[in-house]
């Protein structure tokens, strides 16, 4: 299975599911067992109804959160987030301290089945059957996400709502969606029309890599309704997932600035959504009515997503407009700062506080080891050693460092691979390799990192079919590196990879390259 269990005992005999068999679900488990129904009805056709003393029973127990011998083999119980699955010839029983580890728990429950439990077309002839198991298990890391990039390629709804239920499969727990940039906004605002009129649509799109002088000649546009991400929550909420909204801010901002001039820092200057990759010199103001914006802009945000984090960007932000501004160096000079620019921590700060008191949780990119305002968490993105800086200082942290977590690096040096960014190879054996929290960190710092994710940058991802062969099998990888970090990449994970190939063509995840099962080392000869 993927994420491999943390604790698990093979039993004699199987558990087979047909149609006389029913649901018990105690309370609080009424989710999780409309997911189990919900997963399993489309391939296998079985009804499983809702019944007093049904043989397969979902139960939540509070003391299992702290119960003595947890999976996670620290004493810490089974958490938010752990379950206890036991499987016999003709019971099932599912527990958890929490809804969300009754969710993970359906999801192990699709993985003992045949992969063929998983299409979404009913399919006949096979026995919905499942060996006896006894499981316990819980991750490791509580924040275990991919970010997929919204704003440089548009992806549609339909196609977010699959994405979450891949990564719920995986028991990854966060979708962080990037929905502003340079090249496209697509988070509606209602105070301001134009960012999505406007600021959603741009005229044509670089068909190479940044600097290479490459386009189409295709306008590129699209944004969401309201209530369609406010459905988007609620869909991953009860699959056991998270959506964190990201509108970046004071950099990465040509299309705000296309859709409201009076934004930036140059007085009565038009600007176009930026065609371009790579990072634009154009960026916020930081006067009063920038700020206001800002803040009207995150409220709106918050009403549709529920997250208690919210990201606000807050990487590559050049500061020459800021150096060349009468008003920015006003601004710098009046706040005691010693260069303007500080004013790119000035600006985060207040931001900061604003999320604060309305009870959310700042969250930045971290992309050196400079020290953003103590109240963000941070994601480090260039090296794992700016996340240490961060932890030291007393931060939390969600680690991507680019070399193990950026999913738009090919795959291989293959020269069938899909453009993708200059530089780098992220094969699957470094995102299985990177841990969270290396055992070469001290431990107070180790206890500030929540987890990992990956990122999946849309420069060179037209469809959600390009997406997914980007993004998977590196993100099994990912999943099972954070769930539990103790797998083994030869003994464990790749064993584990091809069996779960089954599951994946199921799917119809069109994925890339699975490497061939390293060979067992063999025993030596005594001679």
């Amino acid at each position: 299975m993927i994420p491999r269990p943390t604790r698990l005992v093979r039993l004699p005999g199987t558990f087979t599911f047909d149609a006389s068999t029913a649901l018990t679900a105690g309370p609080g488990a009424a989710g999780a067992a409309r997911l189990l129904r919900t997963l399993l009805r489309p391939a296998t056709g079985l009804p499983l109804p809702d019944a007093p003393g049904g043989a397969v029973v979902l139960a939540l127990d509070p003391a299992l959160a702290g119960a003595a011998g947890a999976a996670q083999g620290r004493g810490g119980g089974l958490g938010e987030e752990g379950y206890e699955l036991t499987v016999g010839p003709d019971a099932v029983l599912l527990r958890a301290a929490r809804p969300a580890g009754l969710l993970h728990g359906v999801q192990t429950i699709r993985q003992l089945l045949p992969a063929e439990a998983l299409s979404a077309h009913p399919v006949a002839g096979v026995p919905w059957r499942m060996p006896c198991v006894r499981i316990s298990d819980a991750p490791r890391f509580g924040w275990r996400g991919t970010m997929l990039d919204v704003a440089r390629h548009f992806q549609p709804v339909s196609f977010l709502r699959r994405f979450v239920d891949l990564l719920a499969l995986h028991k990854l727990n966060v979708l962080h969606l990037h929905l502003t940039d340079d090249q496209g906004w697509r988070m509606p605002v209602a105070a301001y029309p134009r960012l999505t009129e406007v600021g959603g649509v741009r005229s044509r799109s670089m068909a190479g890599r940044a600097g290479s002088g490459l386009y189409d000649s295709e306008p590129h546009g699209g944004a969401y309704t309201a209530a369609e991400l406010r459905e988007l929550t609620v869909y991953a909420a009860e699959r056991g997932v998270a959506v964190v909204p990201e509108i970046e801010m004071p950099g990465h901002a040509r299309a705000a600035l296309a859709a409201y001039p009076e934004l930036g820092n140059v007085p009565g200057r038009k600007l176009d959504v930026w065609t371009e990759w790579g990072v634009c010199e154009q960026v916020f103001g930081v006067h009063d009515e920038v700020l206001e914006f800002c803040r009207t802009v995150l409220g709106e945000v918050m009403d549709v997503f529920p997250s208690p984090y919210v990201h606000v960007g807050g990487d590559e932000c050049p500061v020459t407009e800021w150096e060349a501004s009468p008003e920015a160096r006003r601004r710098a000079d009046a706040s005691g700062l010693p260069a303007v620019r500080d004013l790119h921590g000035w600006f985060l700060g207040r931001i900061g506080a604003f999320l604060l008191a309305a009870g959310r949780r700042p969250l930045c990119w971290a992309e050196n080891s400079g020290a953003p305002p103590m109240e963000f968490t941070v994601m480090p993105w260039r090296d794992a050693d700016h996340g240490l800086a961060a932890a030291r200082r007393g931060q939390d942290v969600v680690m991507a460092p680019h070399r193990a977590t950026y999913l738009d690096y090919p795959q291989s040096a293959d020269p069938g691979e899909p453009l993708g960014q200059a530089g780098e190879i992220v094969d699957l054996a470094a995102v299985h390799a990177a841990q969270p929290a290396p055992a070469t960190w001290e431990p107070q710092a180790a206890a500030r990192v929540l987890g990992a994710q990956g990122q999946l940058w849309t420069e060179f991802v037209r469809t959600p079919r390009q997406a997914e062969y980007l993004a998977f099998p590196r993100l099994c990888a990912l999943a099972d590196r954070t769930w539990n970090p103790d797998g083994d990449w030869a003994a464990d994970f790749l064993p584990a990879l091809h069996g779960h190939r089954a599951r994946l063509a199921a799917l119809g995840v069109h994925h890339g390259p699975v490497p061939p099962p390293e060979p067992a080392l063999a025993t030596p000869r005594r001679r």
